[in-house]
């Protein structure tokens, strides 16, 4: 079985228009959250009718006019990935079907194996293929979803398509975003706020934890409410995942990075103040953190890289070799603006240390006299179980120097700050500490899943 811990987005629409370009630039709009594959599947009313079309690469440059021609129907659901071919489509005892989701099964291996012993046959082992054949086992669609809660360790927001419209649900703990938007004619679900806005709809809600939805002509109409124990939503969506003008639970992607930025800012000039020129960011999701920096503390902020738009996020890149690769042709600097000056630069978090090394050793041989190092998240510390492409600690630049964790206090934190500036060549290095953190959000820890800062399991606490 093949472990898949996957970032990844989905969407769905019903109208009453035939909806596969609509489907089609929805995923355009969730394309940061996977660039390796993508895929759209469309229903037009028969009781066999779903049509499918998937492919390797980015939305924009994958599917033709004639994809699109062949995806009749009015209602459908698409997803953007970076590991698997989704939606998958099955003929099932609940009739023709296709599954889309995001998140990650962490029981994947012992659910096949008991599959498999019951005679269960899997073509790639992906995790879809395991919530689909749970869905399927049940006799309706809303008892096999109910059927994951129980089963599924792990994260997932779920779309299903069926000749009864779209099922729509979020695991209990609600760790991967999905919300609810409508229009003229049609009613959608997506990954973020973003894919909604930009078709010009209104966002309506997020879809609780644990909720059960069936989106058809006649609307939103919640089947069932499974009982949540906690909220467990993932912070690193504020902090990287999520589109700068995407709203998450309430709170605005560019809000909260804003008041990380400004949370850094506040530390130092608690600390005695620094005598700096500009603040800059690493773009792009780096960008908000600045910002809010730069109000804070009233340092000018200004441009030090020019970002090619035409390259990935190198954190999202499927392997070391690729995230180097990316990482070096993603950002170009402007030595004019940084040539003899002190630079606060501000990025979202180091994980392995790829891009923020590269960066650093730009600046100074463009001429910069000081970089000054500023992450919005605590260090990461441990792997993530939940879907964020993390999977392992010696993939953790903070984790070769703390092989125990304990990062609570602030001179610990201040000790591993000077030997990651050590290691990236940055005058200094300084991170939010994990208090910092979640007030910037104005979240608790008990809302939040903060298991790769903390190692705290949300669905044991």
């Amino acid at each position: 079985m093949k472990s898949v811990q996957d970032n990844c987005g989905v969407f769905g629409v019903y109208s009453d228009a035939e909806c596969s370009h609509e489907i089609y630039d929805g995923i355009g709009f969730l394309q940061h959250r996977g660039q390796e594959y993508c895929g759209i599947a469309t229903h037009d009313g028969g009781n066999d009718s779903i049509r499918q079309v998937t492919h390797y690469g980015k939305v924009a440059g994958s599917f033709t006019n004639t994809d699109l021609e062949y995806l009749k129907g009015t209602w459908g659901i698409g997803h953007v990935s970076l590991w698997e071919r989704q939606p998958v489509q099955w003929q099932s005892q609940l009739g023709q079907i296709a599954v889309a989701f995001s998140g990650n099964v962490r029981n994947a291996d012992e659910l096949a194996i008991d599959m498999k012993n019951r005679g269960k046959a899997f073509y790639h082992g992906y995790n879809v293929e395991i919530l689909s054949k749970i869905i399927m086992e049940e006799q309706d669609v809303v008892t096999g979803i109910r059927a994951l809660a129980e089963k599924i360790k792990g994260a997932y927001s779920l779309v299903v398509l069926t000749k009864d419209g779209i099922y729509a649900a979020r695991d209990i703990y609600g760790f991967r975003p999905l919300m609810l938007g409508k229009g003229p004619g049609r009613y959608v679900v997506s990954s973020e706020s973003r894919a909604i806005q930009n078709l010009e709809m209104e966002v309506v809600r997020d879809v609780r934890p644990g909720e059960i939805l069936l989106i058809n002509d006649k609307g939103f109409q919640t089947l069932e409410q499974i009982d949540s124990p906690r909220t467990a939503h993932c912070a690193f969506e504020w902090a990287y995942t999520a589109s700068l003008d995407s709203v998450i639970d309430g709170l605005h992607v560019q809000e909260a990075r804003n008041q990380l930025g400004a949370s850094l800012a506040q530390r130092d000039i608690e600390e005695g103040g620094m005598e700096v020129d500009i603040v800059a960011a690493v773009p792009m999701s780096g960008i908000g953190h600045a910002l809010g920096y730069h109000g804070r503390s009233k340092v000018s902020y200004q441009e030090v890289f020019l970002y090619n738009r035409y390259a990935d996020r190198s954190y999202t890149q499927p392997n070391q070799v690729a995230r180097e690769k990316m990482a070096k042709r993603k950002l170009s600097v402007l030595g004019y603006a940084v040539k003899g000056q002190r630079v606060v630069l501000c990025d979202d978090s180091i994980v392995r240390g790829t891009q923020i090394l590269y960066k650093v050793l730009d600046l100074k041989q463009a001429g910069a006299k000081e970089v000054h190092v500023r992450i919005a998240c605590p260090p990461l510390m441990y792997p993530c179980d939940f879907g964020i492409s993390t999977r392992s600690y010696e993939e953790l630049a903070a984790r070769q120097y703390f092989k125990e964790g304990d990062i609570t206090s602030m001179e610990r934190l201040k000790e591993l700050e000077a030997l990651i500036a050590k290691q990236i060549g940055a005058d200094s290095v300084k991170y939010n500490s994990l208090d910092a953190f979640t007030s910037a959000l104005g979240m608790s820890g008990q809302q939040l899943c903060l298991k790769c800062f903390d190692g705290v399991d949300p669905t044991k606490s």
